[in-house]
């Protein structure tokens, strides 16, 4: 998956391959139906592909500079072409208005003659039934199940059992346009698209977003990259923020551990606002931290850990039995049934995003106040239950060390809001229960043994997610457990810059110990630890080498074959990019603003 680079308008968005194939894209919204899907069965997910006809052509791909449109250029034995694709967006377009649910593909001869060859193969509806496929007036017609494609041409397309094709020669400076537009009474004139307007709009959009991002610092254009695509992955409408655009993209190669991410987690919402607030995108974060009120707002639903981009959305999870899966890794899912967990860590999650609001704004609304009220009673009440834990476990809820400390973390900061606002009598209140949460902590989930903080309560396993440790201010990051927790964690779940969550042979996930990848935002969250406590060197070196395994334009998935660099799990995944950005930053400001320490990564 690693060939792919990503293009959206921040309501869908597509994965392009490097051969010009868009192997996976799901219209009208992130979690809609895929109209193409090859990435998970090469055979009858369906494509859209623009390339030479010359089989030993090279392709090379690259984003144009601080934007999300994307170019292929091929090197053909006769000629130079680049097929450059985006999805529109205009600056002055409402935020809240519907985006314009098209993909465009402008295919450019720059030197010589070119062959090119154009297969439009869609299978609408995950490929779960039939798509026609009707010839029009230059260009052609999908229909399925509730949707319709229309792809307009400069030319006629041949079709013939369910895919449109055509062959076309291009000579230097010449162009052709395709444009796919998604939904019912679409103009079928290619000309109507006004392609090349809309490109301009679209990199005037993307540039003035990476103007925005306040950093000059070291590895700039990475953390740029990085910030771009964090916005590709946000709802425009609602200001939701997905975890992945993809589903089912395998944690180990051939096993189960296939999720769809095309959803929204409160456990990422400290964080993600956090790195907007950083790169001077005060905008996106206070819209994310809206989003995020409205959907924890006090109501008769139960809050849930993660939800959909919208009041419609549905998490309710089922499998595609009839696609094969990436690499033959079954099974495919929609939807996700850990909406129904029991996680207590959201709810310091929450919290954490509200107070950094407040604590960078200066003030907090009363529905946010009223939110965290809420949230603080229900850890109260509820922080000695067993949960699910971070990693949504599958298996029989245990005492997760990761949901208590982040109970005292909701405490924490609920108390410290309190006093700003001149509550003494209630944070006095929350406190008191914080400390309670401390001392249990440090008595049943820190092994004097191993030196370190433990999966879960009555166990010597480790979890590489109690590296948040001195991020959130548990442990003062002076704290010899700190560097003895990183210490033992990068014995036993690290191998050079790699970072695996768990054992999984030896953590009931409900998943039979299969294998999986290491996981991305740890790799960044160990390199912070190694800022924390003052291992500069170590740390830059670390990062470097993590940052070698991004693919050729800056993506990172949710997790890295260590033996092979083989990326695994959905792609891109927003939380590996918000790990590489604060890490990036903590460690620019390391190594350049204060070589004796660094500010702890999202501080809350």
């Amino acid at each position: 998956m690693e060939k792919y680079g990503l293009i959206g308008d921040m309501s869908s968005a597509a994965l392009v391959g490097t051969d010009g194939s868009i192997d996976w894209c799901c219209f009208p919204r992130f979690d809609s139906p895929s109209v193409f899907a090859a990435i998970l069965d090469e055979s009858d997910g369906g494509s859209f592909q623009i390339c030479p006809t010359d089989l030993d052509s090279t392709a090379h791909q690259t984003y144009i500079p601080d934007t999300n449109v994307l170019c292929n250029r091929f090197f053909a034995s006769t000629g130079e072409l680049i097929v450059t694709d985006f999805m529109p967006l205009s600056q002055d377009a409402d935020a809240r208005a519907s985006a314009p649910h098209e993909l465009h593909r402008i295919v450019r001869c720059e030197s010589g003659t070119v062959e090119v060859k154009m297969s439009f193969r869609p299978r609408l509806d995950y490929a779960r039934g039939d798509t026609t496929v009707i010839a029009i007036n230059k260009g052609a017609v999908a229909k399925g199940t509730r949707q319709v494609l229309t792809l307009c041409a400069e030319m006629n397309l041949e079709v013939e059992e369910g895919q449109a094709n055509v062959t076309f020669s291009l000579s230097e400076g010449e162009e052709s346009v395709f444009v796919l537009a998604y939904g019912h009474k679409r103009s079928q004139k290619n000309a109507a698209y006004r392609s090349e307007h809309r490109l301009e709009q679209t990199l005037h959009y993307w540039r003035a977003v990476a103007r925005s991002a306040d950093y000059n610092g070291l590895w700039r254009d990475e953390v740029v990259r990085s910030f771009l695509v964090l916005h590709l992955m946000m709802y425009r409408r609602t200001g939701a923020i997905i975890a992945a655009p993809t589903t089912s993209l395998p944690e180990g190669i051939g096993g189960s551990r296939n999720w769809d991410y095309r959803y929204a987690w409160l456990r990422d919402s400290a964080f993600t606002v956090e790195v907007l607030l950083r790169m001077g995108d005060a905008v996106e974060g206070s819209r994310y931290v809206r989003w995020l009120l409205k959907q924890c707002r006090v109501d008769n639903r139960k809050t849930r850990i993660v939800y959909g981009i919208s009041q419609n959305s549905s998490l309710k999870e089922y499998t595609l039995d009839h696609l094969r899966g990436y690499r033959d890794s079954r099974p495919i899912r929609v939807g996700n049934g850990a909406s129904r967990h029991l996680q207590m860590d959201v709810f310091g999650a929450v919290i954490l995003a509200i107070h950094t609001l407040h604590r960078l704004q200066g003030w907090i609304t009363d529905e946010a106040w009223s939110l965290v009220v809420n949230f603080a009673q229900t850890v109260s009440a509820n922080w000695r239950r067993k949960d699910r834990g971070v990693w949504e476990v599958r298996g029989e809820p245990q005492h997760f060390v990761y949901s208590k400390i982040m109970c005292w973390t909701a405490m924490d900061r609920a108390a410290s809001l309190a006093m700003s606002l001149g509550k003494a009598p209630l944070a006095a209140g929350w406190r008191r229960t914080a400390n309670i949460i401390h001392a249990e902590v440090m008595e049943r989930g820190w092994s004097e043994r191993k030196r370190a903080f433990v999966q879960r309560y009555y166990s010597e396993d480790l979890d590489a997610s109690l590296l948040i440790v001195p991020f959130l201010k548990f442990l003062k990051p002076d704290d010899p457990r700190v560097k003895s927790n990183l210490e033992a964690i990068s014995h036993e779940l690290a191998d050079g810059p790699f970072t695996s969550r768990y054992v999984p042979a030896s953590t009931d996930d409900g998943l039979d110990g299969e294998d999986e990848g290491t996981f991305t935002l740890l790799s960044f969250w160990l390199i912070g630890n190694l800022l924390v406590t003052g291992q500069i060197e170590k740390a830059e070196e670390r990062f470097k080498q993590i940052m070698e395994h991004a693919n050729h334009v800056g993506l990172f998935s949710e997790m890295i074959d260590p033996l092979t660099g083989g990326f695994l799990g959905n792609f891109p995944q927003a939380y590996s990019h918000v790990g590489l950005i604060h890490t990036a930053l903590n460690l620019n400001r390391a190594l350049t603003e204060n070589p004796g320490g660094a500010n702890l990564m999202a501080a809350g």
